[in-house]
């Protein structure tokens, strides 16, 4: 296998951030507003390669991540270049895949996010952008949080407060759907995002 850094060399983006070409032992399983990110084949390492304009993510996140390196609900960072980083790959639904399912979120699933999010904030970070696609539920039980690179920046976050309350205001109550559709979910992250709607 290349190196980590050749391989990150074959992912060629556009201007307009859009994925050109990738060497075949990259999977392409996912883009984000700053990044593409890849599977690499036969290994259990994904390896996230920033758009142009957000290569210094890279490096920031990459520092995030190191901090956060000796709790099991981040993963480990195994190597980063000028803009990539590879870490572990984790199998398993978002939040946003577990609604869309119809999957159960449990209230232990809530706690432990907290106690994540606390333990980041006990190494002097401000976890921010905490969003449904940010949290992922393994196949085997555990919780995990990826996309950090924000967890530095000094203004005050809401969005995973406001998850919380919109948590217990409708997902809890008993009538409420526990399957959403994905429309109606990408609806209700969008009129948030807007400052249309608040929890």
């Amino acid at each position: 296998m290349q190196t980590y850094q050749a391989l990150a060399k074959t992912v060629k983006i556009n201007e307009k951030n859009r994925l050109i070409c990738f060497d075949d032992s990259l999977e392409h399983v996912g883009t984000g507003r700053s990044a593409f990110v890849f599977r690499i084949k036969s290994t259990m390492r994904a390896m996230k390669v920033y758009f142009p304009a957000f290569e210094y993510l890279a490096k920031e996140e990459t520092e995030i991540y190191k901090k956060l390196q000796d709790f099991t609900y981040y993963p480990s960072v195994y190597d980063s270049g000028s803009n990539y980083v590879v870490m572990d790959y984790i199998e398993g639904h978002t939040l946003f895949e577990c609604l869309s399912r119809g999957e159960n979120v449990t209230l232990a699933y809530i706690k432990k996010i907290d106690y994540a999010l606390s333990l980041a904030a006990s190494r002097g970070l401000n976890p921010s952008d905490i969003h449904l696609r940010n949290i992922i539920i393994t196949f085997t039980g555990e919780t995990k949080i990826i996309d950090v690179a924000r967890f530095r920046q000094t203004k005050h976050c809401r969005q995973w407060q406001d998850l919380k309350k919109a948590y217990d205001k409708f997902y809890c109550k008993r009538l409420f759907p526990k399957k959403i559709p994905v429309p109606f979910l990408n609806l209700i992250a969008s009129l948030y995002k807007k400052g249309w709607i608040g929890f």
